[in-house]
C-alpha cells in the first residue's frame, strides 16, 4: 500500500468510526465531542504505528514529543477538525491524515465524513469553474479581520463554514474560490488540506506570500491562503496593504 493509499483508507475509516460513535446517542455533545476524539485518535496512532513504524507522528490528541523533529517523514493528523460541527451533526467537519516530508506537505487525505467524501492527493478531481462573484469560506463563528477586509475590497461573498479542512475541501468542491485565515492554526489544522490543494494545483502559503513549513518544534501556525491560482497576487497585495 502506497503512503497516499495509507492515509485515504485511515481518514475514510476513521470518519466512518466517527459517525458510529456519534449515531450511538448515548452522549451530549460536549462527552461526543471528547469520545469522537479519542476513539479515531487512538485508532490512527495505533495503525499508523503498525504500518509505519519508523515514520514520526504527531497528532492534535496526543501528548507532543521531540521525537519526530529528527524524523525526514512526518506524519500529521487531526482526529476530527470541528469538534464542534462534529457534535451538532453538521456536515462540515473533517479528519485530516497527512505525511510531511522534510517539513514540506508532501501527501495527504482530507474526509468529510458527514459529505461522504474523501478527497486525497493522489487522485486530484478537476477544479470547477470560478464564483462569480468570488466567494470566500471564512470561520462561522470568529471571520478573521483580514479576510473580512480582503472580501470587501475583492466584493467578494462571504461563505461561513466550520472546520479549516472543509473551508480548504469547498475550494476544490468548487463551494469556495479563496480561503484566507489570520487568526492562528496548528499544524495539524493544515498539513493534509495543504497537500491536498496543492495536489488540485491551489495556491497554498502564509498570508505575506512565504511557504507552509511543518514538522517544527513549534507547531503554531498563525495564517494561511488556500486559493485558485489566479487570486493568489491580488489577495496576496490586497493583505499587505492592511
Amino acid at each position: 500500500m502506497t503512503d497516499a493509499e495509507l492515509a485515504a483508507k485511515l481518514a475514510l475509516h476513521a470518519g466512518e468510526i466517527l459517525l458510529e460513535v456519534r449515531l450511538s446517542g448515548l452522549l451530549s455533545l460536549k462527552a461526543l465531542g471528547k469520545a469522537g476524539d479519542q476513539t479515531a485518535n487512538q485508532f490512527l496512532i495505533h495503525a499508523i504505528r503498525e504500518q509505519r513504524p519508523d515514520d514520526g507522528l504527531l497528532s492534535e490528541e496526543s501528548k507532543d514529543t521531540p521525537a519526530r523533529l529528527s524524523k525526514s517523514r512526518v506524519w500529521i493528523i487531526d482526529p476530527v477538525d470541528g469538534t464542534r460541527e462534529y457534535g451538532e451533526a453538521r456536515s462540515d467537519w473533517a479528519v485530516h491524515v497527512a505525511l510531511a516530508i522534510d517539513g514540506q506537505p508532501a501527501l495527504g487525505a482530507v474526509a468529510l465524513p458527514g459529505m461522504d467524501v474523501v478527497l486525497r492527493s493522489d487522485q486530484p478531481v478537476a477544479l470547477p469553474a470560478a464564483g462569480t462573484p468570488l466567494r470566500m469560506v471564512v470561520s462561522r463563528s470568529r471571520p478573521a479581520a483580514e479576510a473580512i477586509a480582503v472580501a470587501e475590497k475583492l466584493g467578494a461573498t462571504l461563505v461561513p463554514m466550520g472546520s479549516a479542512g472543509a473551508k480548504a475541501m469547498a475550494v476544490i468542491r468548487g463551494e469556495a474560490d479563496i480561503y484566507l485565515h489570520s487568526g492562528g492554526q496548528h499544524e495539524w489544522d493544515s498539513c493534509a488540506p495543504v497537500a491536498v490543494a496543492l495536489a488540485h494545483g491551489l495556491h497554498c502559503s502564509r498570508i505575506d506570500g512565504s511557504p507552509l513549513l511543518y514538522n517544527q518544534q513549534d507547531t503554531y501556525m498563525p495564517d494561511l491562503l488556500i486559493c485558485r491560482q489566479e487570486h493568489a497576487a491580488v489577495v496576496l497585495e490586497l493583505v499587505a496593504g492592511l
